[in-house]
């Protein structure tokens, strides 16, 4: 398979269509991007790497980074994750309260506000340093050691996370954050922060495609917990656009308000895309056609 021909191609496309959605306003630091940035980057399983467009800027990878926290909670609890957050998709917006109370405290999905501050609460109970942890963790899974927090993001996220507040402190009242609220958001907000490139990005989802496994050869989780993990972002990945996400592209992934989408075709490859203009539902417009693109071009996906 010719990736870099095939990537050159959809870069070439992408960039003729008309610019299509907004920046997220909703975090002020993020609505200073260029929207017009785009960038694309594949890794195969047996190591080469393809990258096009803005592939090698940083970008605040936001929701992107529950993936990584709930692979990391599971590889400390295993199956006892499932005991304080579900597996089933919402079918609501990522931030919605009402299905919270309807759910008696437990989120649907950890891809969901409420499940990923569920998770970060699991962390700050499991490591000492929880912070810091969670950046040698990602570190450990992408081999990069220059992915950092962005900490103007963080503060941004702080000040204006007014409905993140009324979820965690609502999840308390049912029982289901243990720790301080206050440290639970502040550890929300950072791994929202964390600021990747596209090739980071795709090296961090690389376990996810080989089995547990990064490129390095660390062993993160089992075949059978990677297999429940894509299972849980083919269906949930992309909040109640999931299913539009599963019809054009047919890959498991995650997106983020930052405009990021990690993806994987699992014994195949990793991919990640940045482009800031998001849709209605939150979702990067570019890169959703993108990936489409590269599963229609390649004839690859799990379908």
């Amino acid at each position: 398979m010719d990736f870099r021909a095939i990537l050159e191609e959809i870069y070439t496309e992408a960039k003729a269509l008309p610019a299509i959605g907004t920046v997220a306003s909703t975090i002020p630091e993020l609505a200073k991007i260029n929207p017009d940035k785009f960038g694309m980057h594949l890794t195969t399983i047996d190591g080469q790497d393809f990258g096009i467009g803005d592939s090698e800027e940083k970008f605040s990878i936001q929701s992107v980074s529950k993936a990584l926290t709930v692979a990391y909670a599971f590889s400390i609890l295993g199956e006892k994750v499932w005991e304080r957050v579900g597996v089933e998709p919402s079918g609501n917006p990522f931030n919605s309260l009402v299905q919270l109370e309807y759910e008696k405290g437990i989120p649907r999905n950890p891809f969901i506000n409420a499940g990923a501050l569920v998770i970060a609460d699991i962390l700050i109970t499991h490591l000492k340093n929880p912070k810091q942890e969670l950046l040698n963790f990602i570190r450990t899974l992408s081999g990069f050691e220059t992915i950092n927090f962005n900490e103007e993001v963080a503060k941004s996220e702080k000040d204006t996370g007014f409905r993140n507040a009324a979820l965690c402190n609502f999840l308390k009242s049912f029982g289901n954050i243990h720790n301080d609220v206050d440290e639970v958001l502040d550890f929300y907000f950072h791994q929202c922060s964390l600021e990747m490139t596209c090739k980071e990005l795709a090296h961090s989802f690389f376990f996810f495609a080989n089995e547990g496994k990064t490129r390095n050869g660390n062993q993160i989780l089992s075949q059978s917990q990677v297999k429940r993990l894509n299972a849980l972002m083919q269906t949930c990945g992309f909040y109640d656009e999931s299913g539009e996400f599963t019809y054009r592209v047919g890959l498991p992934g995650k997106s983020g308000i930052g405009g990021g989408i990690g993806a994987l075709f699992p014994k195949n490859f990793a991919v990640a895309t940045w482009s800031p203009r998001l849709n209605e539902k939150g979702n990067s417009e570019l890169g959703m056609y993108a990936l489409e693109q590269l599963t229609t071009k390649t004839g690859m996906s799990i379908f």
